[in-house]
């Protein structure tokens, strides 16, 4: 009887133990991944003077209907769209390829009626009489080259990884070459996009190379032996003449599998967003007319572009303030 007792005391203490590790790991893990979205509800305050002012476009752009700056992201399909939308309703549109900081240095200065961004929008976005409409998310692939012979790793790894805790492809069973983290450090502070992966700039290893341009980031990965980045498939498939990579499943999930990152299990991901403004003195009919065509179009183009659209997000339990994507899924 004795003999039975201490058994299933050590089984005890032995699943305990287990309890305890599995917790530190995941609350290690969930320490490093940075947040999601920013609250909707704190809108970044500006003086008086600036409030009563209304938007004026920079007189380079001489006379137009609508000013916009579109992320270079967004911009490849967006374009055509805007274009369609301005010869039917008749009206001129300037339309800049440009980056989420640009955009929201004109927004803050009112020089243009829309702009777009591929991140979640910043506490410092968060303009008065500024609204965000989500278009949808995307899934960020894990990229490398080529001639890198594992096909999926954990998220655990890949933190490891880009933090040079795990510094050859032999450590994840593969040939024994050095990794090689590549990574675009951009929109530092915004949430999201690769916060997800890692929450602080300062968690990336100094060894890794910060390559801001895509075109650059493909080339590069694609030309040197063991090399890591992240991005997203249509991204990379737009630059594939720049040269051929391929993408790593994250815990056995793939990004092409849309259903996954519908469902919250794959992990990294960028946000689409436009802007129009509201208000009297702000609003352009123009502005809202064309965001309700993107709005209506992206329900569309799911298989086309992996776009999952926002009434897909809803239905999935993501949680959303009017048009704007704000939470994750529970």
């Amino acid at each position: 009887m004795r003999g039975i007792q201490k058994i299933l005391s050590n089984v005890f203490w032995i699943l305990w133990l287990l309890v305890i590790f599995s917790s530190s790991i995941h609350a290690h893990e969930d320490g490093l991944k940075g947040p999601a979205f920013s609250d909707p509800e704190k809108v970044h305050q500006m003086p008086t003077e600036w409030k009563e002012r209304s938007v004026q476009h920079d007189p380079s752009v001489g006379e137009v209907d609508l000013s916009i700056d579109i992320n270079q992201q967004l911009y490849p399909f967006l374009e055509p769209l805007v274009a369609k939308y301005a010869r039917e309703q008749k009206i001129k549109i300037h339309i800049r390829e440009s980056t989420c900081g640009r955009s929201s240095g004109k927004l803050s200065r009112k020089e243009i009626d829309i702009g777009a961004f591929c991140c979640p929008a910043a506490d410092l976005d968060r303009l008065p009489g500024l609204k965000f409409h989500t278009l949808g998310i995307i899934p960020i692939a894990i990229l490398v080259h080529p001639d890198v012979n594992i096909q999926d790793v954990s998220l655990a790894q890949a933190r490891d990884i880009f933090q040079w805790n795990i510094s050859r492809w032999s450590e994840l069973g593969g040939n024994n070459s050095r990794i090689i983290p590549i990574a675009s450090l951009h929109c530092k502070k915004r949430p999201g996009h690769w916060r997800l992966l890692l929450k602080d700039e300062e968690l990336f290893s100094p060894r890794f190379m910060d390559i801001g341009g895509m075109p650059d980031q493909i080339a590069l990965l694609s030309s040197t032996q063991g090399a890591i980045g992240y991005e997203t498939l249509n991204t990379a498939n737009r630059f594939k003449h720049k040269g051929i990579v391929k993408f790593l499943t994250i815990d056995g999930h793939s990004p092409e599998n849309l259903s996954l990152l519908l469902s919250g299990k794959y992990p990294i991901y960028r946000v689409f967003n436009i802007t129009t403004w509201e208000g009297e003195k702000l609003q352009n009919p123009y502005a809202q007319g064309l965001v309700n065509y993107l709005l209506q179009y992206v329900e569309t183009i799911e298989s086309k572009y992996t776009v999952i659209p926002p009434s897909k997000l809803k239905q999935a339990g993501w949680k959303f303030h009017d048009n704007e994507l704000v939470g994750e899924p529970m």
